[in-house]
């Protein structure tokens, strides 16, 4: 169906893909305060951009919360594009260390690990408060 729409090929490999998304589900999961950190800064500076775009300021109040909820939602995508970089880059290590075939078995225990991490962690920090 995606070639009938497109006037050329389009090769993916499921195999990378699958990996490279595997990957950064690890890696978000394992780093979660960094994760909750970016898209933070990314809704901060999406907030004061538009801000310099209203030049009333009863405009500016009147649609703030659809507006600051719009950007949480915007900067929780963008804050997902690191992730997926630096998961390539650990795919393709991965890939060039120990084969092809490798790749996506290592993705899933990476995710189970980094899973189990965020488990134990959230569960120090109940247990602490």
């Amino acid at each position: 169906m995606l070639t009938e729409l497109l006037p050329f090929q389009l090769k993916l490999d499921p195999t990378l893909l699958a990996g490279i998304t595997l990957w950064s589900l690890a890696l978000y999961l394992g780093l979660f305060p960094v994760s909750e950190w970016l898209m933070d800064r990314v809704a901060q500076w999406m907030n004061f951009v538009e801000r310099s775009l209203y030049p009333s300021a009863d405009e500016f109040e009147r649609t703030r919360k659809g507006r600051e909820s719009q950007n949480a939602f915007l900067a929780s995508l963008l804050s997902i594009v690191p992730f997926l970089i630096i998961g390539g880059l650990c795919n393709w290590l991965v890939e060039i260390s120990l084969g092809r075939s490798w790749t996506i078995s290592m993705g899933i225990i990476a995710c189970i690990a980094c899973g189990v991490y965020e488990l134990g962690r959230r569960d120090g920090q109940e247990n602490r408060g």
